[in-house]
């Protein structure tokens, strides 16, 4: 037995199920391990980037770590972007990085790089394996980092030697550590903060999408306190039979106005918000500066205690119908196309327990209020802010969920960004509908000019944020990665496409002209 194999058994019997690939000749022992162990399920994708949100979104669905199978430095830099997104999104993320043979790397070979410096960029625990007896054990201690404090990016670099040499039997990835928790005084002191009139009790995490959610409503409703959540969360609930609460904006002016007035903001589950840049003449963050500040619990800590524990000092109210989004689906709208009549489509088409993957960008502030009309659903937004999530997210939740619809909304310049998704979607026959925005531009750079008082644009800064001359065409990017495709400028032609993709299993796109 080699290293490699001891890595595949150890995965294998730490409950890992799943590996998103692009692996290169330092991975090959690892490979050969994985061809011999087919219950480990192996997913290639065709960019790095790829990888890491597929892995991203797998951890958002399934609560559970997959692996990636990365190639040295450089091609963990290309899976960077969409691992930021992951870490911010708090998932689990174990990432096998091969790297040269130890003693090869003396040598300025072509791709050697600083493996272990862009790994601990992004990653929470970072470890090079010293020798081929330590494999087991250190992807042990691995998947075990990517499990704590309810999800962390691990990366184990293995040196191409490792794989090759003799090694000992397998390893068992052990529980992650306890989750921290506030002391009682804390508690009690956000408590009598929730009881004044207009405080907000701002939660994230599995309160969102979990029955937690419901111990938040009871508890506010018993004090009188506001229920609220970020704007860019992991993963949330929305739709008929969500519970109902607040939700933040993207712009920080509106978040200002929203708000204003607060006696106390108590944060559990998640960080004090902030602007998504710093803007002229506007603050870093949105809460009133009179308001206290109450950081109860991050997101690393012990969520579904903290909420307990507050219900018992403040009691739970009983729930009726008016603290639940109610099912309004909107009718089928007709005539020319719009964003908002969009919406109202998607809402009325898709069915219950969608996965909708929101990287619209611009376009989804539009959809968003005819969405919350339909059936009940879960979003997963872009968390890091780093574009190119989506297509990869949807394809890792369509792994994680395959007997539930996903939809990814994509913009037409992020979508460029890891289109390679869609041979993976195809090859994999996953049962995604991706509808792309044509805008034909980066609109929501447009936007952030504007709001950084740039209010003249010549040739140059133009010609940044369009995406034409040559119009990117999506249909035929799409058939050639193997996605069945169709391109519609009105509301008939979209709601038919919709509607068929909706009623059929397997990769779709709808090119939207808009």
């Amino acid at each position: 037995m080699n290293g490699a194999e001891t890595l595949v058994q150890t995965l294998l019997a730490s409950g890992v199920k799943v590996c998103f690939a692009n692996p290169g000749t330092s991975e090959m022992h690892f490979v050969a391990a994985l061809d011999r162990h087919p219950e480990l399920r192996c997913i290639l994708c065709l960019f790095e980037g790829g990888v890491s949100g597929a892995a991203d979104g797998y951890y958002r669905m399934k609560g559970e770590v997959a692996a990636t199978l990365l190639h040295l430095a450089p091609g963990f830099g290309n899976a960077f972007a969409n691992l930021h997104n992951a870490r911010k999104a708090q998932s689990g993320v174990l990432n096998i990085m091969g790297d040269h043979a130890d003693y090869h790397l003396r040598f300025e070979a072509p791709l050697k790089g600083d493996t272990v410096g862009v790994a601990r960029a992004v990653s929470h625990w970072t470890r090079v394996c010293a020798s081929a007896d330590k494999v087991a054990g250190d992807a042990a201690e691995a998947v075990q980092a990517a499990r704590a404090g309810g999800g962390q990016i691990a990366t184990l670099i293995l040196p191409a030697n490792t794989a090759w040499e003799e090694a000992p039997g397998a390893a068992v990835a052990p529980p992650p550590p306890a989750l921290r928790r506030p002391s009682r005084d804390e508690i009690a002191a956000a408590a009598r903060a929730l009881r004044q009139p207009g405080a907000i009790l701002m939660i994230d995490g599995p309160a969102l999408y979990t029955d937690l959610g419901l111990s938040a409503k009871r508890l506010t409703k018993a004090c009188g306190a506001r229920l609220m959540q970020p704007f860019f969360a992991a993963r949330f609930r929305r739709g008929a039979g969500a519970v109902k609460m607040e939700r933040m904006a993207y712009r920080l002016p509106d978040n200002q106005a929203l708000l204003a007035g607060a006696p106390a903001l108590v944060l559990c589950g998640t960080a004090r918000p902030a602007g998504f840049f710093a803007y002229p003449g506007l603050p870093s963050t949105p809460d009133d500066p009179d308001t206290r500040l109450i950081e109860l619990c991050s997101r690393e800590m012990d969520i579904a205690w903290c909420l307990q524990a507050l219900a018992e000092e403040l009691g739970e109210a009983e729930l009726g119908p008016e603290d639940f989004v109610p099912l309004d689906r909107p009718a089928m709208p007709e005539g020319p196309l719009t964003l908002p009549k969009l919406g109202e489509a998607i809402a009325a088409l898709m069915p219950e327990d969608t996965v909708l993957v929101d990287e619209g960008i611009t376009a989804s502030a539009h959809l968003a209020p005819a969405l919350r009309r339909g059936p009940g659903h879960d979003v997963l937004t872009i968390t890091g802010g780093s574009i190119g999530f989506g297509l990869p997210c949807a394809t890792g939740a369509a792994v994680a969920c395959p007997d539930r619809k996903v939809v990814v909304l994509e913009g037409d310049g992020s979508g460029m960004y890891t289109l390679q998704s869609l041979w993976t979607m195809a090859r994999e026959r996953l049962d995604v509908t991706t509808v792309v925005f044509a805008n034909r531009g980066y609109q929501i750079l447009r936007e952030e000019l504007a709001a950084m008082g740039v209010n003249e644009v010549g040739r140059n800064a133009a010609r940044m944020f369009d995406v034409e001359g040559p119009v990117l065409d999506w249909v035929a990017l799409a058939q050639g990665h193997g996605v069945q495709a169709v391109r519609v400028s009105d509301m008939a032609g979209f709601n038919a496409a919709f509607a068929e993709a909706m009623g059929q299993k397997g990769p779709r796109l709808i090119e939207v002209v808009c």
